[in-house]
């Protein structure tokens, strides 16, 4: 039995007061869940949101990390770093970085290995856009992001994927339920042939895209779905909290 995770992806938002606040709020809402919880603050918020959930049953993500140790590398931040902070959770792959700032499937493949190597657990991000999905594409993508993205990746390594059509992030359009489950089941397929079928049966797939709390248990409810990677929901106490109460 897979358990659910739900995890807060807050991007580029978040002052360290305000994420105090937000993960307080979360700590004692959220006792009692029946989901695994997990946060993503900026790396500005990182130890402070980290000191405040030391005690805490919610985990602590990052949203990037580069793929070196260490060197000249201005402005990034490695994965012994953010071990270092207590962090057990890495997101990679998200579109946002694909699409501005050029990540290639190749660049995302090491950020998985390196984070893996320093004892991290990836979330790892795929998606099409509209116009793949409209021309049919969509599953083609998502096979060749994914076959691309775990070359390497050792068969009893944790691992949990998130499913993020472009098309719905931010914009407040979601796939259907359908379509959701159809490509759920494509990907856990997917990694079942090209990794086996244990690490398949094990491996968490998310769904992220304008997720809500007025479609979480909708969503929440299919079968090959195993929790949400959430945006501009999770900022909010009460929208994240009732959407990690939706998942049972």
């Amino acid at each position: 039995m897979r358990t659910p995770l739900i995890a807060g992806n807050w991007k580029m938002h978040m002052k360290i007061a305000d994420a105090l606040d937000l993960v307080t709020g979360l700590h004692y809402g959220l006792r009692g869940a029946k989901a695994e919880v997990v946060v993503a603050p900026p790396f500005t918020a990182l130890y402070p949101v980290a000191q405040k959930l030391e005690n805490s049953f919610i985990d602590l993500a990052a949203q990037n990390m580069h793929y070196e140790n260490k060197g000249a590398f201005t402005g990034e931040v490695s994965s012994d770093f953010l071990t270092d902070l207590g962090v057990h959770y890495v997101i990679l792959g998200h579109s946002e970085r694909r699409e501005y700032f050029a990540e290639t499937d190749e660049i995302i493949n090491k950020k998985v290995l390196k984070a893996l190597e320093a004892g991290l657990k990836p979330i790892l991000c795929v998606g099409e856009s509209l116009e793949q999905r409209e021309r049919g594409d969509a599953f083609k993508v998502i096979g060749n992001q994914l076959g691309k993205n775990l070359n390497g990746f050792p068969l009893d390594a944790p691992l949990v994927i998130a499913y993020e059509p472009i098309w719905a992030i931010g914009t407040g359009k979601t796939a259907s339920t359908q379509e959701i489950q159809d490509m759920h089941q494509f990907i856990r397929a997917f990694v079942g042939e090209f990794l086996g079928n244990s690490l398949a049966q094990e491996t968490r797939i998310l769904y992220g895209g304008s997720v809500k709390p007025d479609n979480a248990k909708e969503i929440l409810g299919l079968s090959d779905v195993d929790g949400a990677l959430v945006g501009g929901a999770s900022l909010k106490v009460s929208d994240f909290s009732q959407i990690v109460n939706a998942a049972k």
